[in-house]
């Protein structure tokens, strides 16, 4: 076998390990108990809200990890806050959603949109580091 080959193997394998496949669900089919996301879609100003973790350098939607006895609604409404600094917005569930990896177990969370009316600055102890509000997608 060549080195080529070996390259493009190792490419597979490193593709394969990387397939994911998300899955989209109305709201109520899925046991509110396996829901452990929660991500917003948010606009202000008629442009979209996007986040930059401080560890991170790509443009990422706002959420986050439910905690434990916290509602999913809840989870959004501390995550929208604690990523974006939004103060005031108006918050709708939109659906379920699913992430499955090869190997991992399937997970399961909640996609809202928000209307964000006002937004202050960034709480000191935020794990984002930007914020952007852009009118389509960022390229990165």
């Amino acid at each position: 076998m060549n080195p080529s080959s070996l390259d493009q193997i190792s490419r597979t394998q490193l593709l394969h390990q990387l397939v994911m496949q998300v899955n989209f669900y109305e709201l109520n089919l899925i046991d509110d108990g396996k829901l452990k996301y929660a991500v917003i879609l948010a606009k202000y100003n008629d442009q979209w809200v996007y986040v930059k973790h401080k560890e991170r350098q790509t443009w990422e939607i706002p959420g986050g990890r439910r905690e434990a006895n916290e509602s999913i609604e809840a989870t959004a409404r501390i995550e929208l806050f604690e990523e974006t600094g939004a103060l005031t917005f108006n918050l709708s569930p939109l659906s379920v959603y699913s992430v499955k990896r090869d190997r991992d177990d399937e997970s399961y969370g909640a996609l809202f949109y928000a209307e964000v009316l006002e937004l202050g600055p960034l709480p000191a102890d935020s794990e984002i580091g930007q914020i952007r509000i852009m009118q389509g997608l960022p390229s990165d």
